[in-house]
């Protein structure tokens, strides 16, 4: 058994509407001074996390959260200590971000950051943040192949980058075709495409990751190497093995009634935030979700939303 700290704390994440993130660089005089992390402190005990939050961005940054919604949960191993980390995304704040313990501050963007070191915490975070708000599934099946192409396109000007294929009334030659086309279509606009298949079709075809039924989840053995990994969960118990596994995030489902799945029952928004209240990794809500939804999911813990049909109208 660990005898080492154990230290809970409200992390934040500051999202401006350009993308970039806020981080600061720890001083001297405090352990690992010169490292970059972002912006938090410890919970103290009777405070709750979003007070914890409210009171470290004005001690460091001099501002007060005015939009901020409950994110990821994640557990590091520092040597000298093991720290909860509660991350919530900043949307909108009242006064300007200076660093009132002498700590340099720094507008980074998440495709290209400069500075360093960073705080080890907070790199897989970054990856995580890099992931869009929007994921949507193919629906060829229903829509038409004309259609559908349609709608790919105009999702994608209009700035939609992670794509899930999903036809299972495909061949595997046949989605193997049709899955190429969608990442020929979609590479221009640098957005990402996930197979829901095997791991070495996605591969051939050079998909970005493989989307993992609930069923093959539980069979996996190993998150396979060299791919953007997801999984569709419905459970507590699916969420822990593919957050075991190392998965990059999940979909949580149905949350309201689906035509896919009308007799599911759904889980509602306030079973969602209790599910995933603790979870470490993104996860988007599907089942009955609309572009108006997002709000919903933000304020209930979830990254974002998936969407098979509204996202195509």
């Amino acid at each position: 058994m660990s005898t080492k700290p154990f230290v809970e704390a409200a992390v934040a994440v500051l999202c401006r509407d350009d993308g970039q993130v806020l981080l600061g660089q720890r001083p001297e005089g405090k352990p690992w001074a010169g490292w970059w992390e972002f912006p938090g402190g410890k919970i103290e005990e009777g405070e709750t996390p979003f007070h914890a939050l409210q009171r470290e961005l004005h001690e460091e940054l001099g501002v007060e959260a005015e939009v901020a919604y409950p994110w990821v949960t994640r557990t590091f191993d520092y040597p000298e200590r093991t720290v909860k980390l509660r991350f919530f995304t900043v949307h909108q704040w009242r006064g300007e971000p200076h660093g009132r313990e002498n700590q340099q501050l720094s507008w980074q963007d998440l495709a290209s950051i400069d500075v360093g070191p960073l705080l080890p915490a907070n790199a897989p975070i970054l990856d995580a943040l890099r992931l869009p708000s929007i994921y949507a599934i193919t629906n060829m099946q229903e829509m038409g192949r004309e259609s559908f192409f349609a709608g790919l396109r105009q999702s994608l000007e209009k700035g939609l980058r992670l794509v899930q294929v999903r036809e299972k009334h495909l061949t595997p030659a046949e989605l193997e075709a049709f899955a190429s086309e969608v990442i020929a279509i979609c590479r221009p606009y640098g957005a990402r495409v996930l197979l829901n298949g095997t791991p070495e079709i996605a591969q051939r075809i050079g998909a970005d990751g493989v989307h993992f039924s609930s069923a093959n989840l539980a069979a996996l053995p190993a998150c396979p190497e060299g791919l953007l990994c997801a999984a569709s969960c419905h459970n507590v118990e699916e969420l822990r093995r593919a957050a075991e596994l190392g998965f990059d995030f999940v979909l949580l489902s149905p949350v309201m009634t689906t035509l896919s799945h009308p007799q599911a029952q759904p889980l509602g928004w306030e079973t969602l935030a209790s599910m995933i209240a603790e979870f470490s990794l993104p996860v988007y809500a599907l089942g009955g979700m609309k572009p108006e939804c997002l709000i919903d999911a933000w304020t209930h813990g979830a990254h974002g939303i998936a969407m098979q049909r509204a996202i195509w109208k």
